[in-house]
C-alpha cells in the first residue's frame, strides 16, 4: 500500500502467508459516503436504518456505486433493534428508551425522519415469533445481505425467542 498526499506518507505492505484481503464494510448512511463506498469499499454497515430508507436510498445508491465502478454488488448489514414480545407498544417505548441518543444524532436523526418514524422506538423490529421472523425476511428481500440483531430483551425467555426469530429469520 502507498499513499503520498498533503499530510500523510504512507508506504507499507503485510503478507499473511495464506490470508486473503479482509472485508471493508463502512458505516455510511448518506448518498455521498454510499457512492464512494459503493466505489471503493466492500459494503455499508448501517444502524437504525430502516426498510424504507434502505429500499429509496442505500441499496439503490451503493449498488449503483458499485456497478459504475466495475466492482462486484457490495454487502448490505443492516442492525436494528429488535425484540419478540406479545407488548409491542411497551417495546417500542423501552426501545425509544434505550437507544433515545441516535435520534439525537444528525445523521441517525435524519435517517429515522426519513424513515417516517420519530425515533428508534419506530425503527425497532417488535412482535411475536413469526412477525419478527417475517420483518428479517422482508430485509433480505429488499436486498441486505446480513442482519445484525441489537436484542434489547429484558429476560433470558425474550432473549432466548428473539434469536430464535431473527435466526429463522435470516435462514
Amino acid at each position: 500500500m502507498s499513499f503520498d498526499g498533503e499530510d500523510f506518507r504512507v508506504h507499507g505492505a503485510i503478507d499473511v502467508p495464506g490470508g486473503s484481503r479482509p472485508v471493508v464494510l463502512v458505516a455510511a448512511l448518506g448518498a455521498q459516503m454510499l457512492r464512494v463506498t459503493g466505489t471503493l469499499a466492500d459494503g455499508t454497515t448501517t444502524w437504525c436504518v430502516g426498510p424504507k430508507v434502505l429500499g429509496e436510498l442505500t441499496i439503490p445508491t451503493i449498488r449503483q456505486a458499485a456497478a459504475d465502478a466495475g466492482r462486484t454488488a457490495p454487502r448490505i448489514h443492516c442492525t436494528l433493534p429488535v425484540l419478540v414480545t406479545d407488548d409491542v407498544d411497551g417495546a417500542r417505548t423501552r426501545a425509544a428508551q434505550l437507544f433515545a441518543i441516535y435520534y439525537q444524532l444528525p445523521i441517525y436523526k435524519t435517517m429515522m425522519d426519513r424513515e417516517g418514524v420519530d425515533g428508534p422506538g419506530g425503527i425497532a423490529i417488535v412482535g411475536s415469533e413469526a412477525e419478527v421472523r417475517d420483518q428479517v425476511r422482508a430485509l433480505a428481500d429488499l436486498g441486505v445481505t446480513d442482519f445484525g440483531a441489537g436484542i434489547f430483551a429484558a429476560n433470558p425467555d425474550e432473549a432466548a425467542a428473539t434469536l430464535a426469530a431473527v435466526q429463522a429469520g435470516a435462514a
